[in-house]
């Protein structure tokens, strides 16, 4: 199991909180400014510093991007104390961080990494950001290094995965049963150019990534990550509201794919605001299937974050996903009865 468990010691939004995973899907729900996406950014940061050049803090500040990329920041304004912690659990290993309000840049206490990279080092991950970024792809690296733009880690990577050379072989049946499919949605196949995206229909002119709804832009992102190899068994998937976009008659089909994925073994952490994304999850899972419901809020006059976790979205006790549309249902009967 890639990622297993997180703590957090005064980190953002958190004053502490411990919060155990799945290995197969694990669906983050909450309010906006929850700490939902904070968390993803933290294991995927903590799967990147599994490769030997790449630091545990330097790479949680480049996912970030606070000011001057000073770590420091990212310690709870609330914190009286000033210190901040972080530590992530793999099966065999784990990695930890501590840092204060003093801290220069990314210089953070590290510990366990050497024995993280050793248990870990095979591993692979991605993070899908909720913005679409392929159709701005072109010297965008380039740009950041120099300085003329700022994105976070999330985006370049992504970039740079999806640039990934496709294998001239011949596609496994494995891999070809979820490209038939996402091809039926982008009706069409993706091509890479001098770091230019397009959208290849069946039989016609390619189309440049900025002139394709964004929508299908990422299902073909998706697409291009499964032709490459990037989501294989043993990888790890975090995508930010996957929803974004996307026609909502796509919803069941992107539930059922990564439903899939989980089964052929890639571990998935998905952050999202959608109901039907989340029901469908429910709804379409086999037995066998592992998916996990975390629920993020604030309780009553308390002023940090707490993580709830159900095996069913229905069990959430604190579901704002829920409670919306529970009110939706009200205001309508409201209507309908005046």
């Amino acid at each position: 199991m890639a990622v297993k468990r997180i703590q957090l010691d005064n980190f953002t939004v958190f004053e502490e909180a411990d919060i155990d995973f799945n290995p197969g899907i694990n669906v983050l729900i909450g309010e906006n400014g929850m700490g939902k996406t904070h968390v993803m950014k933290l294991l995927y940061s903590a799967c990147q510093a599994s490769k030997h050049d790449i630091s545990f803090a330097q790479k949680t500040v480049k996912v970030f991007g606070p000011d001057k990329l000073s770590i420091q920041r990212l310690v709870r304004r609330r914190n009286t104390g000033g210190t901040a912690s972080v530590t992530v659990f793999s099966e065999r290993a784990n990695i930890s961080m501590r840092f204060t309000t003093k801290t220069k840049k990314w210089d953070a206490e590290v510990e366990g990494e050497e024995q993280w990279e050793k248990q870990n080092y095979a591993m692979e991950s991605v993070f899908i950001p909720a913005k679409e970024i392929l159709s701005n792809a072109y010297n965008l690296r380039e740009a950041a290094a120099k300085g003329n733009v700022e994105f976070d880690d999330t985006y370049l990577d992504i970039i740079a995965s999806a640039r990934v050379d496709i294998s001239s072989g011949k596609d496994s049946a494995n891999r070809k049963k979820y490209l038939d499919r996402l091809q039926k949605i982008n009706e069409g196949k993706v091509q890479v150019e001098e770091e230019r995206f397009y959208l290849k229909p069946d039989s016609q002119a390619k189309i440049e990534f900025n002139l394709v709804a964004e929508g299908i832009r990422k299902i073909a992102l998706l697409w291009q990550l499964i032709k490459n190899g990037t989501l294989e068994r043993g990888d790890v998937l975090f995508w930010d509201e996957p929803e974004a976009n996307i026609n909502p008659k796509y919803i069941p089909e992107l539930a059922e794919l990564l439903l899939m994925l989980q089964r052929d073994g890639v571990h998935i952490f998905v952050a999202t605001h959608d109901y039907f994304l989340s029901k469908y999850l429910e709804v379409k899972r086999q037995p066998e299937d592992m998916v996990s419901y975390y629920s993020f809020y604030l309780p009553d006059k308390e002023r940090t974050v707490v993580c709830e976790k159900a095996d069913r979205f229905s069990l959430l006790e604190h579901n704002a996903i829920l409670s919306t549309f529970r009110q939706l249902y009200r205001d309508e009967l409201g209507v309908t009865l005046k």
